[in-house]
């Protein structure tokens, strides 16, 4: 789930709505819209792109099949460069045989080729697979000033002219779509395919990247964000909160409105009584072995701090430490955790005390008849000069800048990397998402996960849950995770499996003679599918005792 699904704009009476789409526009827009499963957008955007529809098109367009896995980003061109090595591209033959008018396609197609040479595409594709879409975006957006409707000619995409007026928040989304698609035509390392393989790539590789996500917390307590039963959908579905959209949970300008709903709900993700999962173990003995390069994780719990990692970058943040937005004073997290677990609004010390001090100033000359002011409440006088302060943990919300450690450090590590381990996320939201992109395509990449990831192309994919597939990798290297003490003084936890977990231990199955593997938890639906179908014919060598081994139950689930 990449943020909200496509909702429908609401009519208005008197607004003209339109009632059909040319077959251009219809492919486009469908496209667009199927993009956002790997592409993050927002509900501003899906409005914009379903603009001035009737709502009998809006329903045609966003009520998509739900076992539709595939993507419709191939629709998007309607040019195909000589030099294109795009494995979605659409041929102008095939187009030809669609319902669009020919005459339409040679217009656009002639409208491209007049736009960029061969030489310039060329340059901006490499300055994209090379620096990324931050930069891209950068130079050619905002440094050189170029229409975002001419940059989509070097991705081999004429937008129909009913899409070129849109809002440049909306075009800016298309160019990301372009780019996605072009920064993930990564091919598999053939040479990899078996759990053995992966085992002798984790035992001979000194520098391994790990990418981490809210997948590894969950068995902890703590909810992801974006999976069926996560943070957002749970947000959805009770609508106990004043939420226009779940991720307004995480907006800065709407937390600067009304902090009260975020602390009214930061205790569940607060992680004062969370104690590391065996994945987070996993990763602190790949540093203690001296192979860990850096963990970039997307959470926000500090559980990799409290699991002893020192080579992490918390990309979007964490509680670790709070701000205030007043006056930006910066203290540790755990000044202001008790406000934060008893539901209360957290408010900056050092802006009390100038705050009280200039009460007391203006009370002075009327001390007998002036009435004392208690400490600073939500209904203070509107007129007061000093306002106290908010504090905010030092989350990156949405609507707020990132910092540039991580630009540097992905500079620093990305000629050092030799084996990438992405582990529990969906690689959906930026700038994690971005960091196959920058990497060599040389470098092996494993795939720990509950569900694939369709815009990746690990070399070896190992689905289910990750705690699990963690545990099964140590005894296949034989390691020992390392012990965590109990945070209530109980007994340190085992770095082992118990007896029971043993007992229930299902060996992984692997799926026809293809790189991935099923552990329990699995899901993969569509996509799962389409594997078993590409590898049914396949003799490429399946280790003997994996085959004919009956596969874990599997959900057909929409992947996200």
């Amino acid at each position: 789930m990449s943020g909200p699904g496509p909702h429908k704009p609401q009519s208005q009476d008197g607004d003209k709505k339109s009632t059909s789409l040319s077959p251009t526009h219809a492919m486009q827009l469908r496209a667009f819209l199927n993009a956002s499963e790997d592409v993050e957008v927002d509900p501003d955007t899906i409005e914009d792109l379903l603009e001035g529809l009737s709502e009998d098109i809006c329903t045609e367009m966003t009520d998509l099949d739900s076992d539709s896995e595939t993507s419709d980003t191939e629709d998007l061109p309607l040019l195909v460069q000589e030099e294109s090595t795009s494995s979605t591209a659409v041929s102008v033959a095939e187009l030809e045989d669609s319902d669009i008018d020919p005459s339409e396609i040679r217009a656009l197609e002639e409208e491209a080729i007049q736009a960029w040479t061969k030489d310039e595409v060329r340059r901006m594709l490499h300055h994209l697979k090379e620096r990324g879409m931050s930069s891209f975006i950068r130079e050619y957006v905002f440094g050189q000033n170029i229409p975002i409707v001419k940059l989509l000619f070097a991705f081999g995409i004429s937008l129909c002219p009913e899409l070129r007026n849109k809002r440049p928040k909306t075009l800016l989304y298309f160019l990301r779509v372009a780019m996605s698609r072009q920064l993930h035509l990564r091919e598999k390392l053939p040479q990899y395919n078996t759990i053995s393989d992966a085992v002798s790539l984790i035992v001979r590789s000194k520098h391994i990247m790990v990418l981490t996500g809210a997948g590894i917390s969950v068995s902890c307590g703590i909810p992801d964000f974006r999976s069926r039963n996560g943070l957002y959908a749970t947000l959805k579905d009770k609508g106990q909160y004043d939420l226009d959209d779940p991720q307004q949970m995480f907006d800065i300008h709407y937390f600067k409105e009304n902090p009260k709903v975020f602390y009214s709900f930061a205790s569940q993700i607060y992680p004062s009584n969370f104690i590391p999962s065996p994945c987070h173990r996993f990763i602190k003995l790949i540093e203690d072995k001296n192979k860990l390069l850096r963990n970039y994780t997307q959470n926000i719990d500090t559980l990799e701090s409290i699991a002893g990692i020192t080579r992490v970058l918390q990309c979007h943040g964490s509680f670790k430490t709070a701000s205030c937005l007043q006056c930006r004073v910066k203290v540790p997290g755990v000044e202001i955790e008790r406000e934060i677990l008893n539901q209360h609004v957290p408010y900056c010390k050092v802006c009390l005390e100038v705050h009280k001090a200039a009460e007391a100033q203006k009370s002075k000359p009327a001390k007998k008849k002036g009435k004392k002011r208690n400490e600073w409440e939500d209904d203070s006088d509107e007129n007061d000069d000093l306002p106290v302060g908010v504090m905010k943990p030092d989350i990156t919300f949405f609507g707020e800048k990132l910092t540039d450690e991580f630009d540097q450090a992905l500079l620093e590590d990305r000629d050092k990397v030799d084996l990438l381990l992405v582990i529990g996320t969906s690689l959906k939201v930026s700038p994690v998402s971005e960091i196959l992109s920058h990497l060599p395509h040389s470098v092996p990449q494993i795939l720990i996960n509950r569900t694939p990831i369709r815009h990746i192309n690990p070399d070896i994919v190992l689905l289910g849950d990750a705690d699990e597939i963690v545990y099964y990798l140590c005894e296949q290297l034989k390691w020992e995770l390392p012990p965590l003490p109990n945070p209530k003084g109980g007994p340190r936890v085992n770095g082992k499996r118990t007896s029971s977990q043993m007992i229930d231990q299902v060996e992984p199955a692997r799926v026809r003679e293809s790189h991935v593997w099923l552990f329990n938890g699995a899901e993969g639906g569509k996509w799962l599918e389409d594997i078993k179908e590409r590898y049914s014919n396949g003799t490429n060598g399946a280790p003997a005792q994996s085959r004919g081994q009956p596969e874990p139950q599997t959900k057909k689930a929409r992947v996200s």
